[in-house]
């Protein structure tokens, strides 16, 4: 029984470098319709695309990734014609459970889409309620421009860097402007103003309240969207981000069960709350969804860190390092951990990498590091606190620098006066890690139990 299946990224063969966002548009579709199917596991879109542009055996991917059946094909535009020719592989043996060619206009491009979920629907012998097959069937636009504006909006907001995501923020809108109605492209300008402040240097405030305008237009037309439910949770309904996203998180869960980024944030939300044991259970479904999700590997690491499974989290990630040396969030994970354990050279070049990585100045991170190195071998682990919090009041006066960090090396120094100083100063300056930390924060295990710790975390939502 085929009780699980990948679609591999079609492949452009025009040639045309600005045609990918149209074979990765439907590569992403035919995921997102497939996965509504019952019974079925379908893999998510990062997990498929580490496959993109790879020579790659059908079976032998199937085979990484663990599952039955694999969806391979291959997308030619010629002017408004369009060919695609999709065919479903047995990982098993390698035989061809179906397949067909599609030469069709343009426009068409959404009947084609729901045709291929429909006939692998039937190959499987899937039994579909009227209600599955309503969604199945569901358009989110009948506009075929605004369609092709949404799918390269997301073809850029996936490359994940901050001028990427900005190319993605101005195609949501202009797919906005073709279709006014298009609950999905608003949910991509809520995922986008979200991300971008990870990426940039913009003022969180500003990109959570454009974030959670886009997002409850998104739900006003569509309330059954579970990936609009997924970023109103990750925004919440007060300026902390945490009332009513639990509600949230359950409802785009309910929605899609399929649907990985909504288990992997509701993780990083109970996790934050130091509710251990729920969120691994929802990170490691959101991993079994999303197997290659580099993302999503380096969060099982710092969710088991923060959990206080410290040999389980180092394990975890180096082998996310494993799936990609460049990925600066593993590194900086890493990085958390060796602090922790007390292995401040392996902390401080992981900490240099993830800054390189990240797109920091090469000579600026290793005189960064250099000067944590000097400080560690002078005077142990308070030198290199000490230099540590040093260079991060330096950095406050050029870019903007998370005060809950000052906060927390002054913790690690025992100067808890200084710590509660700046800990006020992160609320008022409503900086998201009080949220992300104080919970399970290690350097304030000796300060958690004050009445000024305990009021804070109070008045941002944590539970004591």
């Amino acid at each position: 029984m085929i009780d699980s299946l990948a679609v591999l990224p079609l492949a452009n063969v025009g040639g045309d470098p600005d045609m990918e966002y149209l074979s990765d548009g439907i590569t992403e579709s035919l995921i997102n319709n497939l996965s509504q199917l019952p019974r079925l596991r379908v893999m998510a879109r990062a997990t498929a695309f580490r496959y993109r542009g790879r020579e790659v055996d059908p079976q032998d991917a199937g085979r990484e990734m663990n599952v039955r059946a694999v969806l391979v094909g291959r997308v030619l535009q010629r002017g408004e014609n369009l060919v695609i020719r999709a065919e479903l592989v047995d990982v098993a043996d390698g035989s061809q459970l179906w397949g067909e060619q599609y030469n069709r206009r343009l426009t068409d491009i959404f009947a084609i889409e729901e045709e291929i979920a429909r006939e692998i629907s039937d190959k499987l012998r899937l039994k579909l309620s009227p209600r599955e097959k309503k969604r199945l069937a569901k358009r989110h636009t009948e506009n075929t421009e605004a369609y092709q504006l949404y799918m390269k909006g997301r073809y850029h907001w996936n490359k994940r860097t901050a001028e990427e995501i900005k190319k993605g923020i101005e195609y949501f809108r202009q797919a906005i402007d073709a279709d006014p109605a298009y609950a999905l492209a608003y949910a991509g300008l809520a995922d986008s103003y979200t991300v971008l402040a990870e990426y940039s240097t913009l003022p969180p405030a500003e990109l959570r309240a454009k974030a959670k305008a886009a997002v409850l237009r998104a739900l006003e037309l569509d309330g059954t969207l579970a990936e609009a439910h997924t970023s109103r949770a990750a925004i919440g309904d007060d300026e902390w981000g945490l009332a009513g996203a639990e509600q949230e998180f359950r409802r785009a869960i309910e929605l899609n069960p399929n649907y990985p980024t909504a288990h992997q944030w509701y993780a990083e939300y109970l996790s934050h709350a130091g509710r251990h044991a729920e969120a691994l259970a929802e990170i490691r479904r959101a991993k079994e969804l999303d197997p290659l999700s580099l993302i999503i590997n380096a969060m099982v690491g710092s969710i088991l860190y923060k959990a206080r499974r410290f040999d389980e989290a180092a394990e975890q990630l180096k082998k996310t390092v494993d799936m990609d040396k460049n990925f600066s969030r593993a590194h900086r994970n890493l990085a958390h951990l060796h602090l922790q354990r007390g292995e401040f050279e392996s902390a401080i070049e992981e900490q240099r990498l993830a800054d390189v990585l990240a797109g920091s100045d090469p000579e600026a991170a290793a005189r960064r590091a250099d000067a944590l190195r000097g400080a560690y071998a002078a005077s142990g682990a308070q030198g290199y606190w000490r230099a540590r919090l040093e260079l991060l009041k330096e950095e406050m006066a050029g870019s903007r620098v998370s005060p809950y960090s000052i906060a927390s090396a002054y913790a690690r120094l025992g100067e808890e006066g200084a710590a509660l100083e700046w800990l006020r100063r992160a609320y008022e300056e409503r900086d998201i890690e009080l949220v992300n930390n104080l919970k399970t924060d290690f350097a304030f295990d000796a300060m958690r139990d004050r009445a000024e710790v305990r009021d804070l975390m109070r008045r941002v939502g944590l539970p004591e």
